[in-house]
């Protein structure tokens, strides 16, 4: 069976992959922390921990907001994207 994806909701698109993309980043944000309490000194932690997050977040939430509604644009002029999927029996499925 062919389902086709002709709309998808900009704000929540956002919102979701905002959060996704602050948790990811959180494991590299903290290195860097470390690295900048050796190098840099409290002013970059403090800039690491606190502000790149938010930033970090208010620039995917833009860019995710912009590009759902590019394709909801494309979409109605092109058609969205196409996946098959195929119903699976009790004993078959991956749990």
């Amino acid at each position: 069976m062919k389902i086709q994806i002709v709309n998808v909701s900009v704000a929540q698109t956002a919102k979701v992959l905002t959060l996704l993309y602050i948790v990811m980043s959180l494991p590299f944000l903290a290195i860097g922390a470390v690295f900048g309490a050796f190098g840099g000194g409290v002013g970059v932690v403090i800039l690491t921990l606190l502000i790149a997050p938010l930033i970090y977040g208010v620039i995917t939430f833009l860019c995710t907001g912009l590009v759902a509604w590019l394709y909801n644009v494309v979409a109605k002029r092109v058609g969205g994207l196409e996946y098959s999927i195929e119903e699976m029996s009790a004993s078959t499925s991956k749990v």
